[in-house]
């Protein structure tokens, strides 16, 4: 088992791309909303994405960050 020094050492650099990569796409969004004035369509996907953020904070006994994120992703 890792030591949680060893975790954020093994895992710093890649998580850190992902989580760039996520703030990317909402910059994206944001700058097409602004270009058209609005969204149709796939909203319910961008809650989704917001909730799962929310959800990524939460530290609970009962589930893992990871199965409630396949839950989430699963509602759309």
């Amino acid at each position: 088992m890792l030591t949680p020094q060893q975790v954020i050492d093994n895992y710093f650099l890649e998580n850190r791309h992902m989580l760039l990569e996520v703030a990317a796409f909402l910059d994206r969004f944001d700058v097409a909303v602004d270009h058209t004035g609005g969204i149709a369509g796939e909203a319910k996907k961008l809650d989704v994405i917001r909730a799962s953020l929310e959800q990524l904070q939460r530290k609970d006994a009962a589930t893992s960050r990871v199965e409630r994120l396949l839950k989430l992703f699963a509602t759309v």
